[in-house]
């Protein structure tokens, strides 16, 4: 084992500890790499990231940012995993911590089945496993990198991973905790903008899945259907066949009208009931709801209380292709 440490010009006592780990772990018998800068300013992750792999000389990458800690067998765990699956980012499950920092994130990291770690990549949530997880060959990540050196505000994580996807990876993950994942304000996640990331998936969505159909529904009427659909280019927009909604006040309006377009006349796309509307659908809601992504979506009515103690509304399965944008 090596470990590689790469120092982004950090102005604390980073490297006064990371000096007196480099003796107890070379004495151990690990070897220890250590690079950095001494700029004004850090470089940022994907730099940081990109130095670090390039003074290491191991055949595998097993990547932990500095803020998260290790169980001391994921190495070997994710190692064997990696060899079964030479093209494929492993990842693991994670503790959080504190525990209860973003409860519904983390069951998402931990609770994806296996299929679901290639049918969740259009999510809000990012990379289907988590960044300091990740786990692969030196060679997968040459074929597929380096990570983005755009810097603050840039998520290289996600660029990589649909990069990955593009190149056909796959993606595993060891159903053991091998992490402790922290949480702070001041972690360089939170300098993404909301609108950045959006941005990205929906030009991934684009790419990857709405060319193989000639029609779409976006599933969702109100903000977030709405914004898909101004946000998407205009020959993905022009596929957009109607709404649809179960909020009778929506369904009522009979269509939504894209007042900022260009064209002549102005699009008017229908709002359909939910059981009227036609598949393929994009499905854009909140997380709080959840819907099967396969063969078939499946009603949940614990997304909306007008669905309970419905007759019309009771759970049922339609058959569909749909794909999950929340």
């Amino acid at each position: 084992m090596e470990l590689s440490v790469f120092n982004d010009a950090s102005k604390d006592k980073s490297m006064t500890i990371i000096e007196k780990w480099k003796v107890k772990l070379e004495d151990s018998g690990i070897l220890v790499v250590i690079g950095g800068h001494d700029s004004p300013s850090p470089r940022g992750v994907g730099y940081s990231k990109n130095q670090a792999i390039a003074q290491s000389s191991g055949s595998y990458l097993c990547f932990l940012d500095s803020d998260d800690a290790m169980m001391p067998q994921r190495v070997r765990l994710q190692h064997e995993a990696a060899v079964r699956h030479p093209t494929s980012i492993i990842g693991c499950q994670v503790r959080r911590e504190p525990p209860n920092s973003t409860e519904r994130y983390t069951r998402w990291i931990n609770q994806l089945a296996s299929d679901q770690l290639l049918t969740q990549v259009f999510t809000s949530h990012g990379p289907t496993v988590v960044m300091p997880t990740w786990f692969c060959s030196r060679e997968w990540f040459s074929h597929v990198g380096p990570f983005d050196e755009g810097g603050q505000g840039v998520p290289e994580d996600l660029l990589f991973f649909y990069s990955h996807l593009r190149k056909g990876g796959g993606v595993v993950r060891v159903d053991q905790s091998l992490l402790i994942y922290r949480y702070h304000p001041k972690a360089a996640t939170h300098s993404v903008l909301e609108t950045t990331i959006w941005t990205h998936r929906v030009r991934f969505l684009e790419e990857r899945a709405l060319p193989h159909w000639a029609a779409f529904t976006i599933w969702n009427a109100g903000r977030q259907g709405r914004r898909l659909y101004r946000s998407l280019m205009a020959e993905s927009r022009r596929k957009v066949v109607a709404f649809c909604d179960v909020d009778e006040n929506k369904i009522k309006k009979g269509f939504y009208s894209y007042e900022d377009s260009e064209e002549r006349p102005k699009p008017r796309v229908p709002i359909l009931h939910f059981r009227a509307a036609r598949p393929p659908f994009v499905i854009c809601v909140k997380l709080a709801a959840r819907f099967v992504v396969a063969g078939y979506t499946q009603q949940i009515t614990d997304m909306d209380p007008r669905w309970q103690n419905s007759e019309e509304n009771k759970p049922h399965r339609h058959p569909c292709r749909s794909l999950t944008l929340s």
